[in-house]
Order: C-alpha cells, then sequence, then structure tokens
C-alpha cells in the first residue's frame, strides 16, 4: 500500500534541498520499521535540546578557579544568622553584668605587643589592635599576643661538607622580628620556630656551595646571601630577618694539624729565603768595604782601634792583648 505523507516532504526538503516529490513519480513506500529508526533520532535531538539550558548556565568562577553554576553564591560572606544571634546573646550578657563584665571585656597590650582578635573563629578586620586598650566579647572572640621586638636565636653547630669535599662545623646567630602580627599569626603555625628551622637548612645550603678558603675568609658575603634568602622566604610569614652572623667555623683535628704543619713549612720557607737574602746584601756589603780598606792601609788600623773599642765597652771578663798590625805583617809575609 502506498500512503503519501507531506511531513516526510519536509523532513527530506530541510535536509537534502529537494522539493515535494513528482507526481509523476513513484511514491515512496514507508514499512512501520522505517518508522520506528526514525523515532531515536527525534527523541536524540529533543534530548539535546533539553541540555542546552544545563551548559549555557555553567560559567567558570575565576576567584575559585573552577567552574560554578549560575546564581551560585559564595558562603563565606559573614558569620552567618547564628553568629549574630551568638554575637547579640554575648551584648546582652556584658550589657547585663555591667560593670563587672568591664574587667573581662577590656584588655591592655605594651607598646611593643600587637593582639590579633578572632570572632568565632574569623579573624576581624582592621588588622591587629595596639597598643593601648581594646575591647573584646566573651566566649565569641579570643585573641593573640604578637610581640614586635626583635628576638635573637643561636642555630645548632651544623656539620657541613663544603664543595672541596672538606667537613665543618658552623654555627650562626639570626636577628629576626614580626613585621606584620596578623600574617606572622593567620598564615604559619609557629613563626619563630618556623624561621629557626629554615635558617638551619638555609645555612647547609650556602655553606655547601662554598670552598672551604671562601668560608674562612669571606664571611661577611655568606652572612648577607643568607640573609637575604631568609628574609625572603619568611616575607609570607611577617617576619623580618634583620641580621645574620656566622659565630665560628671549626674544623676537624686532623685537618687543623695539617693546616698548622703547612703553615708552619711556609713560615720555615720564608725565613730561609730571608736569611739568604741577608746574607747575600751583607756579603756585597763586605766587598765594597774589603776595596775600600784595600785602597787605604789606614783604614785597616782604624777598623782595628774601633773593634777594640767595641769589646772593652761591654762588661765581660775577656782579656784582650793588642799587637801592632805591622808586626802580624811580618809573620804573615
Amino acid at each position: 500500500m502506498c500512503v503519501y505523507n507531506s511531513h516526510c516532504d519536509g523532513h527530506f526538503a530541510k535536509q537534502f534541498g529537494a522539493g515535494p516529490p513528482d507526481n509523476n513519480k513513484s511514491l515512496t513506500r514507508q514499512t512501520p520499521t522505517q518508522t520506528k529508526k526514525q523515532t531515536p533520532k527525534k527523541v536524540s535531538l529533543e534530548n539535546n535540546k533539553m541540555l542546552e539550558p544545563a551548559i549555557i548556565k555553567t560559567k567558570v568562577a575565576p576567584q575559585f578557579g573552577g567552574p560554578a553554576l549560575e546564581g551560585s553564591e559564595d558562603s563565606d560572606t559573614g558569620i552567618g544568622v547564628c553568629g549574630w544571634i551568638l554575637t547579640i546573646i554575648c551584648w546582652l550578657l556584658v550589657l547585663v553584668t555591667m560593670p563587672f563584665s568591664f574587667f573581662i571585656c577590656f584588655k591592655v597590650v605594651q607598646e611593643y605587643e600587637r593582639a590579633v582578635i578572632f570572632r568565632l573563629g574569623r579573624l576581624l578586620s582592621g588588622g591587629a589592635k595596639g597598643p593601648g586598650i581594646f575591647f573584646i566579647l566573651p566566649c565569641i572572640e579570643t585573641y593573640t599576643k604578637v610581640d614586635l621586638r626583635t628576638g635573637v636565636f643561636d642555630i645548632p653547630p651544623q656539620e657541613v661538607l663544603t664543595k672541596d669535599s672538606v667537613t665543618v662545623s658552623v654555627d650562626a646567630v639570626v636577628y629576626f622580628r614580626v613585621s606584620n602580627a596578623t600574617v606572622s599569626v593567620a598564615n604559619v603555625e609557629n613563626a619563630h620556630h618556623s624561621t629557626r628551622l629554615l635558617a638551619q637548612t638555609t645555612l647547609r645550603n650556602i655553606l655547601g656551595t662554598k670552598d672551604l678558603h671562601e668560608i674562612l675568609g669571606d664571611r661577611e658575603t655568606i652572612s648577607g646571601s643568607m640573609q637575604a634568602a631568609l628574609d625572603e622566604a619568611t616575607e609570607s610569614w611577617g617576619i623580618k630577618v634583620e641580621r645574620v652572623e656566622i659565630k665560628d667555623v671549626r674544623l676537624p683535628v686532623q685537618l687543623q694539624r695539617a693546616m698548622a704543619a703547612e703553615a708552619e713549612a711556609s713560615r720555615e720557607a720564608r725565613a730561609k729565603v730571608i736569611a739568604a737574602e741577608g746574607e747575600f746584601k751583607a756579603s756585597t756589603a763586605l766587598k765594597e768595604a774589603s776595596m775600600v780598606i784595600a785602597q787605604s792601609p789606614a783604614a785597616l788600623q782604624l777598623r782595628y782601634l774601633q773593634t777594640l773599642s767595641t769589646i772593652s765597652a761591654e762588661k765581660n771578663s775577656t782579656i784582650i792583648f793588642p799587637l801592632p798590625i805591622d808586626f802580624l805583617s811580618q809573620f804573615m809575609r
């Protein structure tokens, strides 16, 4: 049985760009199997249209770095309804128990201290409080005191293998202070202990790239590079490293003996060179003096008398019998 369907003509026209079928041509047969095959295609198109709204509503939230649904609100906007209720209750408690509540609510910090206040676990805006008097609500607010004075700690002796494979023990001292009280409390668990451990590892890393003679003779450069590295690393902790000084460099006993022997041999060599130079200059001077004395016989007599005068000026038990030089010259002939 031949069935003509106008809906099929529109469907074919949209897909293949063809017009309605010619009456002269034979009409296509539609069997139940063909009708069943076309039904899933319509369902799939409808499913795609149903998924389109969900795709359009999805956007990227730049503050979180990931996808978020449109219309979603950030839950971290305040302390919430329960927080406000507790705050109101605390204010009522303070007003009811006045003036005794003033002894609990008012706190004082020194000139060199700051107070970091948390309300229901959240950091209060406005930064650290102080110096002087400040107010806290009981039960819902806590505070932490931070000392801003310059502190100092010793780096325990560190066994370091230098660049030229020599084991040395080096200790140092670090001067630091808290530059940002809020950051030092909120960003790190224990800023002082963390800075201490970081200073130990930084000392080992820097000395491991130096030779022994650089460690012994160029301590200021090593201290400066170590201070710059620590200051850069602890900036996010609210810590300012002001100064780093290397206290002592301990060498092994065998290495000390070897260096002492080397230094002693070097000093002996320099002493011999100096003595040889002195002998050379003395011999040159004696040669010139002998040439002068040979030209004048009276000069030898004067030198003889000068030698006798020098010997007699000293307090000694030496007995000298002077003889005329002419008398000795006869025996020499």
